[in-house]
Order: structure tokens, then C-alpha cells, then sequence
């Protein structure tokens, strides 16, 4: 496979502009680097790339100088910074540049929500635009394969997700061993190093649980329980894997119908082939016990990267009632509702549980399967 063009290339390229700063989130290696670097080449602009995990970097940019921000940018109108979270009040230096230094543009990547959206939140208010970087997607594969290869290549995919060098690799061997090195190596590395967190097996061990539990109400009390950690500090691991762009939250939905769940949440993986390598299960789909599971967060996050690509956000949700009717996702945009459930088998059925169609009969309801998935994430 050729390289794979990024539909936010384009969306960067539109946005970049003198005196506004581009901050590009993510998780480590879904590919942020070379994006930047193909958007540095395209737009011909004079660039300096600056490493934010090089000890150099961080003391050079350590304080708001403006004298030597001029001097470390002169001759350059595009300033780009990998691992810009590593660096030490960066928002209130960007800030200098981007308000004093005339024709500089700046692009700042980070794989924690953590600490780079909170560094260059106040410092950067009105002055950055703010993107986030998945795994590749459907979409953007579609852009390589024709439908046919598409479909062909699906089970793969949900088995060993879509991070771009596993999807470079043809080795099934290979993609195991990177997608295992990425989770014990990179994928939680800012969480462990930025907040210090002592209990680091006991964050691994909740994550395998988490993933045993894809598509399941999640109890924080009994997830605490089972790793000996207090409700507390799981709310906060969790809350720091989200930042840490690992998994993401499904909160229940309701517009007052009694029976109906709202306290509850549900998490899911951003890759289902990070979530296959904590537990180390690569059987094939169709011998696997949770494959509806795995199904359904592959859509799920697939429906995420359609909403990034499309500009089009809505509030997401699930739907689940306590006698047991529930729904995969529902969004919700502008007022209309639209249900989707997951199945990996055709469903004979063609409409939504009974309390949902009665108490919201003009919401749209679909099933996704594989035999109509691209409708629904390209």
C-alpha cells in the first residue's frame, strides 16, 4: 500500500495561517510526524521541526524569550514541533511568537490531551485551531482500495486495527509484535511518565479488564474492586486514558423515559487492534466469542473519524432501558435522532426495539453491517 493520505491534510493546510497556532492531538504513532512533514513539503513553505522529547529543544523553548524566539526562527515562516506537550509553559511561548514575530505560522503535535491542550488552552485562546488524530479510516482507505478490496481486507482490520505501520506491514507475525511493543512501549508512556502514576500494572491489568468489557456498561466501584484500586483513582486512570487518546466514553441516553439508563457509561477503543493486543486474542472472527463486541467498537470509532472528517460533530450516545432494550449509538444532531445497532450477522428485523420506536417514532433507525458499512463511514 502507498502512503495514505490523511483527510486532514488538507483541513491543516486550509487553517494554517501567520499568527495562529495549529495544534494537532493524538496518540503516539498514528502518524501526526509524517503528516506534518507531507504538509511542510505540499504548502513549499521554509520550515524548522523541533523535537519536543530532545532535551535541547525543551531548553530552548523553556521561556518566553522573544529575542531568542526570533533568533531560532529567523529565515523560517513555518514553526512545527513534535511532542510539543514535553515542553514547559509552550503555550505561553507560542503565544509570543505567534503575536510578535510577523508571517510565522506555528504547527504544535501532542499524543496527550493531558498536558498540550491545558498548556496552550488560556495562552493560545483565540489564536490555535485544534484537529485530532485517529488511527487511519475507512475512508481514508477507501481512497486506496475499491469497494471489493475494502470489504475483503474488513476482518483484518478488526482484528489488527488501522494504525499506520501495521496496515504498511503484511506479516500477520509482524503486526503482533508492533501492536504489542506499541502498548507496553509508547501507547501509555505519557500517562505513566506526566502524572506519575505508582501503580502502573494495576493501570495495565484495568485497561485488559476494560477491554474484556467492550460494549458492556462499565461499574467504576467493581473495575476498582477487581484491580485493587478505589473508585476514585479509576475515575481518574480512566479520565487519563481518554486524554491519552487510548479509549473514549459512551454515556447512556434519555429524554426522561423512566425505564431508561442515563448514570451508566460504556468504553470503547480508538483501535480495535490495541484493544485485540491487551488481552492477546488475534483468533479469527469467526471462531471468536465477542465478535459482536469487537464489531460494534470498530464501527463505533469508525463513526468517530467520520464525524472529524466530515466537520459534522453530534452528541453520541447509547440506549438501554433496565427490562434489557437497548440500541448500539445513537447520535444526535440539531434536534434528530439517528440509532444505529451493530450487528456482525444480518438481523432479519428491520426496526428498533419496542420503547424506542414508541417514545421516539421520527428518529432514524439503521442497522450496520458488513454488508453495508461503507454507507455509514465513508
Amino acid at each position: 500500500m502507498n502512503s495514505i493520505s490523511r483527510y486532514l491534510k488538507e483541513q491543516i493546510k486550509n487553517a494554517l495561517t501567520p499568527g495562529k497556532a495549529i495544534v494537532i492531538l493524538g496518540a503516539r504513532r498514528v502518524g501526526k510526524t509524517h503528516l506534518i512533514k507531507q504538509i511542510v513539503e505540499e504548502t513549499g513553505k521554509r520550515a524548522v521541526y523541533f523535537d519536543g522529547e530532545d532535551w535541547n529543544v525543551r531548553d530552548a523553548f523553556s521561556e518566553p524569550r522573544l529575542e531568542q524566539l526570533r533568533a531560532i526562527t529567523s529565515g523560517y515562516d513555518l514553526l512545527c514541533i513534535d511532542e510539543a506537550q514535553q515542553i514547559p509553559n509552550i503555550g505561553k511561548v507560542v503565544k509570543v511568537m505567534v503575536d510578535n514575530i510577523e508571517g510565522l505560522s506555528v504547527i504544535l503535535s501532542g499524543s496527550s490531551a493531558l498536558s498540550l491542550a491545558g498548556e496552550t488552552g488560556e495562552p493560545l485562546t483565540g489564536r490555535k485551531v485544534t484537529f485530532q488524530m485517529y488511527p487511519v479510516s475507512q475512508y481514508e482507505l477507501s481512497k486506496e482500495e475499491n469497494p471489493i478490496t475494502l470489504k475483503a481486507n474488513l476482518e483484518e482490520r478488526l482484528l489488527y486495527g488501522s494504525y499506520p505501520e501495521v496496515l504498511q506491514t503484511t506479516s500477520v507475525d509482524k503486526k503482533k509484535r508492533y501492536l504489542k511493543e506499541l502498548v507496553t512501549d509508547y501507547l501509555l508512556k505519557d500517562i505513566l511518565e506526566l502524572e506519575n502514576i505508582r501503580n502502573s500494572d494495576k493501570l495495565r491489568k484495568m485497561l485488559r479488564m476494560l477491554a474484556f468489557q467492550v460494549g458492556q456498561i462499565v461499574s467504576t466501584e467493581e473495575l476498582g474492586k477487581a484491580v485493587g484500586l478505589n473508585r476514585l483513582t479509576v475515575d481518574r486512570y480512566l479520565d487519563l486514558l481518554a486524554k491519552g487518546f487510548v479509549l473514549f466514553r459512551v454515556d447512556g441516553f434519555s429524554k426522561n423515559l423512566r425505564k431508561e439508563i442515563t448514570k451508566s457509561s460504556k468504553w470503547f477503543f480508538y483501535d480495535t487492534g490495541i484493544r485485540n493486543a491487551l488481552n492477546n486474542s488475534f483468533q479469527p472472527i469467526d471462531i471468536r466469542p465477542d465478535k459482536g463486541s469487537l464489531w460494534e467498537n470498530f464501527i463505533i470509532a469508525e463513526r468517530l473519524k467520520w464525524m472529524g472528517k466530515s466537520q459534522d460533530p453530534a452528541n453520541f450516545y447509547f440506549w438501554r432501558t433496565y427490562d434489557r432494550q437497548e440500541i448500539d449509538w445513537i447520535e444526535e444532531r440539531e434536534g434528530q435522532l439517528l440509532a444505529l445497532e451493530m450487528k456482525w450477522k444480518q438481523n432479519k428485523r428491520n426496526k428498533g426495539p419496542g420503547a424506542w420506536e414508541k417514545h421516539y417514532p421520527d428518529a432514524e433507525f439503521q442497522f450496520v453491517t458488513p454488508n453495508n458499512f461503507r454507507e455509514w463511514v465513508l
